[in-house]
C-alpha cells in the first residue's frame, strides 16, 4: 500500500483537493488513517448485500473510487443473475478500480464505468451504495440524485449513504472535529498534513448534519432511515424502500 504524503510539504498555493492521479495511487492509505470506522463500514456493506441484494437484480456503486465497497458487496452476494455497476468520474480511480477487480475471481458480472453519477440512469436496484460521496455534490443536485435512486430501487431495497457529519450543538462539532484530527495525528499524520487537507477540502466537501440527511431520505420517500454506525463526525446510515 503506498503512503499518503501529498500535504506532508508546504504547498504554496493550495487548490481545491480534487480525486486526481496522486490521489488515486495513495487512496486506500488515505481513507484508512483518514476516516474512523471504514473498515468497519466496508465489512457491513458485505453484510447488508447478503441480506438485502436479490436474484435478476442489479447492485450501484455510486463513487466507487477503487472499489472496496464494491469488492465487500460481490463477496457476500448468494443470489443468481446478480450485475454491479460502479461508477466515478475520476479516470484513476476508474482504472485502478478496473484493475482491482478484475484481481479477484467471481462468477458476479462487474461493469466500472467513468462518468458523472448525476448522470447514471438508476434501475431495477437492489441495492444502491453511497459512500462518502454525496458530501462531495453541489447540495443543490443532492436531492434530485437521491430521487432518482428511490425511483430506481425496487421494494425492500437498500441504501447506504457514508458521509462526514456536522453537528448543530457547537460544544459537540468541535469536539468531534478536534476527536478526528487527533485520530489523524495517532495515524501519523502531522499538523501540517491536518491543516492543509482540511483546507484543500473546504471548497468540495459541504456536509450536512444527521437531521438533514434524514429529512432529505423522507422527503424523496423512504419510510425507513436510520443511522447504524457512528465514529466520531464520520457514520453510516440507511433507507429501505
Amino acid at each position: 500500500m503506498t503512503k499518503d504524503t501529498i500535504f506532508a510539504a508546504p504547498i504554496e498555493k493550495l487548490g481545491d483537493f480534487t480525486f486526481d492521479e496522486n490521489v488515486a495511487e495513495v487512496f486506500p492509505d488515505m481513507i484508512q488513517r483518514s476516516v474512523p470506522g471504514y473498515s468497519n463500514i466496508i465489512t457491513a456493506i458485505g453484510m447488508l448485500a447478503e441480506r438485502f441484494v436479490t436474484a435478476n437484480s442489479t447492485v450501484y456503486d455510486l463513487g466507487c473510487s477503487r472499489g472496496a465497497a464494491t469488492l465487500s458487496a460481490r463477496r457476500h452476494i448468494k443470489q443468481p443473475n446478480v450485475n454491479i455497476i460502479g461508477v466515478d468520474n475520476s479516470q484513476p480511480m476508474v482504472e485502478r478500480c478496473r484493475q482491482h477487480i478484475q484481481a479477484y475471481h467471481s462468477d458476479i458480472p462487474v461493469e466500472i464505468l467513468c462518468d458523472d453519477i448525476r448522470h447514471i440512469e438508476i434501475k431495477n436496484a437492489s441495492m444502491v451504495i453511497l459512500n462518502f460521496t454525496l458530501q462531495f455534490l453541489p447540495p443543490a443536485d443532492r436531492v434530485a440524485l437521491l430521487e432518482k435512486i428511490y425511483r430506481g430501487l425496487n421494494p425492500n431495497g437498500v441504501l447506504v449513504l457514508s458521509e462526514k457529519f456536522c453537528f448543530d450543538d457547537q460544544c459537540i462539532d468541535n469536539l468531534l472535529i478536534d476527536l478526528h484530527h487527533q485520530f489523524k495525528r495517532a495515524n501519523g499524520y502531522s499538523e501540517l498534513e491536518v491543516s492543509q487537507k482540511r483546507a484543500a477540502l473546504e471548497n468540495v466537501m459541504l456536509i450536512d448534519s444527521i437531521d438533514t440527511h434524514k429529512a432529505r431520505l423522507k422527503k424523496v420517500g423512504f419510510s425507513h432511515t436510520e443511522l447504524w454506525f457512528q465514529c466520531f463526525n464520520f457514520g453510516s446510515m440507511i433507507a429501505v424502500k
